[in-house]
């Protein structure tokens, strides 16, 4: 095996030649990780392409047939074979030719990274694609406020119109499957402006339509491309600000996700009451084109893999050297393949995974319940001579719940983990971040039994309003913490992880907005929200069992982090 001469820029060429003949026969750190892509299975991940150096490129270097054990893909008897490898391609002979490949970096201080933005232009690329997830999240939500007036338009019964809401929800589930591998291959701003144009577009039947078969074929046509705001909104605030710099940053998006649906059914309570269900659509259309219109002239790419395979397009271009390409092009992953990966990975974490099964669980809880509660509250506050304006003022108690659980529970779980930081040397495990999630734990089934307590007509209906209070406080809490939690344990495969657990919990929101009508009204409203609330008891040891045996759990598992 020939060695290929490392430019004197970078140790690129030395730590992969040692990796490559069994010198180094150990987990690579994060700092490794992030710096040499190619060694890992997050080749496609922002933080793995951090590298400058001062030419801005650096030789590649060949590397066995075969990776070392430590990098191989976690087990040949698994769904997750060779195919999903990153490490270039199979055929040695085509690796020996890429001896004198020429990878293109970032420079140092390069001012072309979105690392290295200034503040505003970084804030500005974090707020357009939370804009954009505040609009898929209360497109979702916003038809539950003329819910009686659509049926009787239509001529339906109530759950057939409680369809129009699980559909749009199933789309958030399986459109990531399908645009997370367009991300990855051609960047993220494409994807959001195309995919949220056709949201716009596909609106618009919405609006007219008198076919309720037709309404509810687009609303889930809709939801699939309100999706490519979900499955790339949160990448692209890890593209702009570092690990220890996005904290705040993300959950202040995760707040955006569960208020934005909050606030569907006080607006389109009102706009029925005043201008007829009609107008939520219109509403919801002008909304989304507005929010368009802005993004598509404010929003740029973040994505590192992709800015870097532009400079190294116009590199060959100017130089006419077909040798100088990115990480990502050097894997030479057709489409098919990361299609492939994006399929399949996420259903073999979710039935091989403990850790991805038992988080994903409860995030499907959270997800259920969050929209349970916009058919529950309409049969809970109505009774009391609310009307539909007015039962949307009732999720303003969640929302209270969500702001406080981001000034105070986010700020202490922040605190904690940087104690933790300080403790473990700058290497806290991914346990560091559970408090959280376990003080939510114990909050959100008080909540519940509360709202079940108090659900009843008899009851006055203060009880289940201030109840919401507790609830939202604990709903983003838990959602924050697992997040971060899957997020750091599958650190190598975070967006399998990712993408599996938004399609196992947006497949049970979906069924939430279905069964939650009929099992009101079949077990009344106590036994019902007690349901809930026993449910979310029996979830309760999940955090603190992670909390002190996850270490133990996470070595016994092929695909989470040891540290």
């Amino acid at each position: 095996m020939s060695s290929s001469t490392e430019l004197p820029a970078s140790d690129f060429a030395s730590l992969e030649r040692a990796v490559s003949h069994g010198v180094v026969q150990r987990p690579l750190s994060t700092e490794e990780e992030q710096t040499f892509p190619q060694l890992t299975q997050a080749g496609s991940h922002t933080d793995a392409y951090l590298e400058e150096t001062r030419t801005g490129l650096v030789l590649a270097q060949e590397a066995e047939a075969t990776p070392p054990a430590h990098i191989r893909s976690p087990s040949q008897s698994t769904l997750v074979s060779a195919s999903f490898s990153h490490h270039g391609p199979s055929d040695p002979e085509k690796r020996v030719k890429e001896s004198d490949v020429k990878l293109v970096t970032w420079l140092e201080g390069d001012p072309e990274n979105p690392r290295n933005w200034g503040t505003g232009k970084k804030w500005l690329q974090t707020f357009l694609p939370s804009l954009l997830a505040f609009l898929s999240g209360f497109a979702s939500a916003i038809i539950t406020g003329g819910m009686p007036e659509m049926a009787a338009h239509f001529d339906v019964s109530e759950r057939v119109v409680n369809l129009t809401v699980c559909v749009f929800v199933i789309g958030f589930g399986l459109g990531p499957l399908i645009l997370s591998p367009l991300s990855e291959m051609y960047g993220r701003r494409i994807v959001y402006i195309v995919s949220m144009g056709l949201f716009a577009i596909f609106t618009i039947p919405e609006c007219v339509t008198d076919s309720f078969a037709v309404l509810v074929v687009f609303r889930f046509i809709a939801g699939c491309m309100a999706s490519g705001v979900m499955c790339n909104a949160a990448g692209s605030i890890g593209d702009v600000w570092s690990v220890n710099e996005r904290g705040n940053k993300m959950a202040t998006f995760s707040a955006v996700l569960f208020a934005s649906p909050c606030l569907g059914p006080l607006v389109g309570g009102y706009i029925t009451l005043g201008a007829g269900w009609r107008w939520m659509w219109w509403v919801l259309l002008i909304f989304s084109g507005v929010v368009w219109v802005f993004t598509s002239l404010l929003l740029v790419e973040t994505y590192a893999p992709t800015l870097l395979k532009w400079r190294a397009q116009k590199l060959r271009k100017e130089t006419g050297d077909s040798s100088i390409m990115t990480e990502q092009e050097r894997q030479g992953r057709p489409l098919s393949e990361v299609a492939n990966e994006s399929l399949l990975r996420p259903l073999v974490m979710l039935t091989t995974e403990p850790i991805m099964t038992a988080f994903s669980a409860y995030l499907c809880l959270i997800y259920a319940l969050l929209y349970a509660f916009f058919f529950a509250y309409p049969i809970v506050f109505l009774p009391h001579g609310f009307n539909t304006g007015e039962v949307g003022l009732c999720f303003m108690s969640i929302l209270v719940g969500i702001a406080l659980v981001a000034v105070t529970g986010v700020p202490l779980q922040e605190l904690y983990y940087q104690r933790q930081v300080a403790k473990h040397n700058g290497h806290p495990p991914p346990e560091a971040r559970l408090p959280l999630m376990m003080g939510c734990s114990i909050l959100l089934p008080i909540s519940l039994f509360i709202f079940a307590a108090t659900s009843i007509e008899s009851v006055h209906w203060a009880g289940a309003l201030v109840s919401g209070i507790p609830f939202g406080f604990a709903l983003v809490g838990i959602y924050i913490s697992a997040n971060t939690y899957l997020a750091v344990t599958f650190s190598q495969y975070s967006a399998s992880a990712m993408a599996a657990k938004t399609f196992i919990r947006s497949l049970c929101g979906a069924a939430a907005s279905v069964f939650t009508l009929p099992m009101y009204e079949g077990i009344g409203n106590l036994w019902a929200g007690m349901v809930w609330a026993f449910i979310s008891v029996a979830m309760l040891p999940i955090p603190f069992i992670f909390f002190f045996y996850g270490a133990q759990i996470r070595g016994r598992s092929t695909m989470a982090s040891s540290s």
